[in-house]
């Protein structure tokens, strides 16, 4: 039905509405597909109530027991009354197979995306972010992850270069500066010393965040695992640096409402982004020979590309070297 180079080829529509009614929901036969690559996502329309959100799990990523984390610990956080999404119970089971998927049902929750660069929307998230910390620290997860060095520089730098994703006359400069940016990187957690590993959302970008009147709500926990809590803070700061340490005093104003930061982990900030940004390109080459990836990362290869990346290691090397935002 499938293999390695194209996980999803047996998800047909047809496949997915099935997959659905053998929970006992009845479809009306609307699906529409979500964005999302790591994994594949669907609006299904349901007869005489809302639409649910199916997703069906790439194959081999994660084992059941990590997925059952994932869905244990958003459920954990709605149960304290954090506003997280977890994936509805049928046969008291969150995870369920057919056809050789495995997949789960979600309610739909709208919104839209958070403006940040609203003082009060980000001191907002701050809240939610000390409040779903305050929980992640209470136990840590045994079968997810932990984001170190390793798994998200190390090993994506080597991968790329053993593979001959770069075009050749780049191939030296990348080395170069991916060697000097995983220094720096090191040398960032040294000056952190030993800080504190919880439970994360572990991608809190903001199109993880949807926004409501209500205010916002968590969706996505495909990624948690175990991290420094400065992981969840630092993909809310953009522009220069002056703008991100004042963002990051209104995201505190909110967090340290119900937890505190670490200062240490602020040393972390600009190493975990430089440690996304390597893990970055190679996780789009190795799922390159999944249909969906080529069509969505067109850019992805060119000489343009491998030329971005490059300067901006350079940038977050200099960004590394600079020490950590002070908080305004």
């Amino acid at each position: 039905m499938n293999d390695d180079s194209t996980p999803f080829s047996g998800l047909s529509p047809d496949l997915v509405l099935d997959a659905v009614e053998a929970l006992g929901l009845e479809t009306d036969g609307r699906l529409l597909a979500l964005n999302s690559y790591e994994n594949r996502v669907y609006q299904v329309g349901i007869e005489g109530s809302a639409p649910v959100i199916v997703k069906f799990y790439r194959p081999d990523r994660w084992s059941d027991g990590a997925i059952l984390e994932e869905h244990d610990f958003s459920r954990e956080l709605a149960d304290r009354e954090i506003p997280a999404v977890p994936p509805a119970i049928f046969g008291d089971r969150t995870l369920h197979r057919h056809r050789g998927f495995r997949y789960s049902v979600t309610p739909r929750r709208g919104g839209r995306s958070p403006e940040l660069d609203d003082p009060d929307v980000l001191e907002w998230i701050g809240r939610l972010l000390g409040r779903m910390h305050a929980v992640g620290e209470m136990r840590p997860f045994q079968q997810r992850p932990t984001l170190d060095i390793a798994s998200f520089g190390e090993e994506p730098r080597a991968y790329l270069l053993a593979n001959g994703w770069l075009p050749k006359d780049l191939e030296d400069a990348y080395r170069s500066v991916s060697e000097h940016a995983l220094a720096a990187v090191r040398a960032c957690f040294e000056r952190a010393g030993a800080f504190r590993r919880l439970r994360l959302h572990g991608d809190c970008h903001p199109g993880n965040m949807l926004w409501t009147d209500e205010g916002p709500h968590f969706v996505d926990f495909d990624d948690t695992r175990m991290g420094p809590a400065i992981q969840d803070l630092w993909m809310l700061l953009s522009g220069e640096r002056a703008e991100m340490a004042t963002q990051l005093g209104q995201v505190l104003a909110g967090y340290e409402d119900f937890r505190a930061l670490d200062p240490r982990e602020l040393h972390l900030l600009e190493a975990l982004r430089t440690l996304r940004l390597l893990h970055y390109s190679a996780w789009i080459a190795r799922r390159w020979n999944d249909p969906a990836f080529p069509s969505a990362f067109t850019w992805f290869g060119t000489q343009r590309y491998w030329q971005d990346r490059i300067l901006e290691l350079r940038e977050q090397i200099a960004a590394m070297e600079e020490g950590p935002l002070p908080v305004f």
